[in-house]
């Protein structure tokens, strides 16, 4: 017997990452990332982030720890992604001049 979990701020479109219902563009990994790079609580998310309910960040971390391999996937797709746009898009040489200088 199979029992299906139900994520009631979640949802996972075929082919697409998990998100949030009330905000489809937030994806569960990003809320994901928070926890990994920041260690941050999800009262400490909704602090940071004022668009995010407390229930929300909740269930998007439920979904994570019942669904980590998916999450890893897709985090590592993101990161792909931003490789692929800083090779496909070098910084100009202004940049580099304006790094050197030590302007950020």
């Amino acid at each position: 017997m199979t029992v299906a979990l139900a994520y009631p701020h979640i949802e996972k479109p075929p082919g697409e990452p998990a998100r949030l219902k009330r905000i489809p563009r937030v994806r569960v990994a990003q809320i994901v990332m928070d926890y990994l790079a920041h260690g941050w609580s999800p009262d400490e998310m909704c602090r940071q982030h004022a668009h995010l309910r407390l229930a929300e960040a909740h269930a998007a971390m439920a979904y994570f720890y019942d669904n980590e391999e998916e999450i890893e996937r897709d985090i590592q797709d993101e990161l792909q992604q931003l490789d692929d746009l800083q090779v496909a898009n070098p910084r100009s040489p202004l940049f580099h001049r304006l790094r050197a200088k030590g302007v950020r």
